[in-house]
């Protein structure tokens, strides 16, 4: 039986994670970087594929679990009839190389310890040679990549498993280091496990010694916030969607994707909410990424990048992993990455303005891009795209690419204006009012009283709860009211917010999925934008509620079965949690001072 979804929890390096079942055992793990092939992917398969446990011998163990305090720090307790012992896992930030930290503290009594260790390179592919150049040191080499296993007991084995056995008692403290570096290069020294411990705990401490009190909602704030500093590639500022691939969005579906890389589309949502709680480090960092990411030809601006900004991330399948559950195929990269897709011009050009008002420097390069970006714009916007869940179907005229097409022109005529580009402004303004025009006469359906999925549908969308607030149209106007409305009737299950009805939509794909948590998170913010504000507090809360026992989220969920479902942790679901705690706050920060009026709630992430 799979771990589930949920019982999982994250520890990382901001340069690459690791997930831990609530039964000790690391199931996935890539190495260098989030997107680097796994040399632990149980995840996706079995423990073949390659894991790391330290178990109770006792199956019958009970566990708990929890970070220690505004850290990264993970600590499992585990119960036997005989004692109680904790494992504290965590990954230290780099020194020249990557390293897990396992330390196991006995509690009380005495409890016995299975030890298991299965390394396979190529995302559970290749068997590395195992070399036992000690009884606790041990290295796994396969080609360039050399993993050392520095283990405060003895270990026994072969290539293909590594096993030994051991007892805690109360006072106990034993060591277990997972060391990554290039086989071909001189090791790295050991770690001292007891210092990086004790740096890791300041280095997350000072992290979320930073973030405001956010009336009532800090507690899960600030666990989001050290989630998306977590998913953040250090090096380059880059974001990933989610630290996996090919959890399912239906157990046993096919909608399994590669989200182990950064989307534009998160970056207005993700700078206003670090701007917001105060992170303008973390805040340039991302913008600044954006910026290398999309420099370039406009007409060769992709959806997502890489988290250094690489261009290629050419899909592939490995049909050696037997997928979550069964869920298949496993999806490395992601085709979606040569989509068309009109709104990430809308989130360039919103995230540009944000940045500016929220009071980071411009960037030397900002104007320029959109001097580049918008003449492009200009003449493809009547164009069909395969729009914001990228779907593998026929390209239609879907009505959130238009409106944030319309973004676009509105934020850069905004700021034409502010810099006394006067006929700059009125030719972009002059774009933006034809685009506005157009989806008011071809995306509003009188009979459902709602704007629709793409012109001509009847099909609706949650994508269209932005209109109100991109500023498309005033929230109190009937148009938008009604949209709100037919979705929260008509698009909902269990209260909680589906994308769009994959039966009534021709996406290109079989099989169901689970609700959205991020399109919940909108309604929860547009419930508060039409004056609905305890419908708003009601839904967040029973939002929050979904987050697992170390309040970690996932991309969807199943009303059903109660399980929470696709790629973990999801970035776009925690900064949900933030933006919609500060809506539901009313925590005023920089972004908010304008004189526009435009509102600071805005989309992000794609499927």
């Amino acid at each position: 039986m799979s771990t589930r979804i949920e019982d999982y929890a994250l520890i990382g390096d901001c340069e690459t994670a690791a997930m831990v079942g609530r039964n000790g055992s690391i199931d996935w793990l890539c190495l260098p970087r989030f997107d680097s092939p796994a040399c632990l992917a149980a995840l996706l398969g079995d423990e073949t594929n390659g894991r790391w446990k330290i178990a109770p011998a006792d199956g019958a163990f009970r566990t708990r679990r929890a970070y220690r305090e505004d850290t990264l720090i993970l600590e499992t307790t585990f119960e036997t009839a005989t004692g109680k012992a904790v494992i504290h896992d965590f990954m230290p930030l780099r020194d020249g190389s990557s390293n897990i930290i396992r330390i196991v503290e006995g509690i009380e009594g005495t409890i016995a310890f299975d030890f298991e260790f299965m390394a396979r390179f190529d995302y559970g592919q290749t068997v590395p040679w195992m070399s036992f150049e000690e009884e606790d040191v041990i290295t796994a080499v396969a080609g360039p990549d050399m993993l050392i296993l520095h283990s405060a007991v003895p270990l026994t084995g072969d290539d293909s498993r590594v096993t030994g056995a051991f007892t805690v008692q109360k006072g106990d403290r034993l060591t277990f280091a997972l060391t990554f570096c290039s086989s071909y290069l001189p090791r790295p020294k050991p770690v001292d496990a007891e210092a990086a411990l004790e740096a890791t705990e300041s280095f997350w401490r000072e992290f979320t010694g930073r973030c405001p009190d956010v009336d009532g909602w800090t507690g899960p704030v600030k666990r989001s916030l050290i989630t998306l500093k977590a998913l953040t590639y250090m090096p380059t500022g880059g974001i990933v969607a989610a630290v996996t691939t090919s959890l399912p969005e239906k157990l046993g579906g096919t909608r399994n994707w590669d989200y182990r890389y950064c989307w534009l589309r998160d970056a207005t949502l993700t700078l206003l909410a670090l701007m917001k709680l105060g992170y303008y480090e973390e805040a340039s960092a991302w913008r600044n990424w954006l910026l290398r990411a999309v420099a370039g030809a406009p007409e060769q601006m992709q959806i997502m990048y890489g988290v250094a900004g690489e261009r290629n991330l050419r899909e592939w399948e490995a049909p050696w992993l037997a997928g979550y559950e069964g869920s298949q195929p496993v999806r490395i990269g992601n085709a979606a990455s040569e989509q068309f897709q009109l709104d990430v011009y809308g989130e360039v050009a919103d995230a540009l303005m944000q940045a500016s008002k929220g009071g980071l420097a411009r960037h030397p390069r900002g104007a320029e891009i959109g001097d580049v970006l918008m003449p492009f714009l200009e003449r493809v916007w009547r164009d069909p795209d395969e729009g914001i869940w990228e779907v593998r179907g026929e390209r239609q005229h879907f009505t959130y690419s238009k409106v944030m097409a319309w973004v676009a022109f509105d934020r850069v005529a905004l700021m034409a204006e502010e810099a006394g580009e006067h006929d700059a402004s009125r030719r972009w303004r002059k774009v933006a009012d034809e685009i506005h025009a157009e989806v008011c006469a071809k995306a509003f359906d009188p009979a459902l009283n709602s704007f629709v999925q793409a012109y001509g549908s009847k099909a609706l969308d949650a994508s269209v709860l932005q209109i109100g607030m991109v500023g498309f149209l005033p929230p109190d106007d009937p148009r938008y009211v009604g949209t709100v409305e037919a979705i929260e009737r008509h698009l909902t299950s269990d209260g909680f917010v589906l994308r769009y009805r994959t039966g009534e939509t021709d996406d290109g794909l079989p099989s169901d999925e689970g609700v959205f948590l991020a399109c919940s998170f909108w309604l929860a913010d547009a419930l508060d934008l039409i004056g609905r504000r305890a419908d708003a507090e009601a839904l967040f809360k029973r939002l929050l509620a979904l987050s697992n026992d170390v309040g970690l989220l996932s991309e969807e969920y199943d009303p059903k079965d109660k399980r929470l479902l696709g790629n973990f942790p999801q970035a776009f679901s925690h900064i949900g949690v933030i933006n919609t705690a500060l809506n539901l706050s009313r925590r005023k920060g920089p972004a908010d001072d304008r004189s526009d009026g435009t509102p600071d709630v805005t989309v992000g992430l794609g499927a």
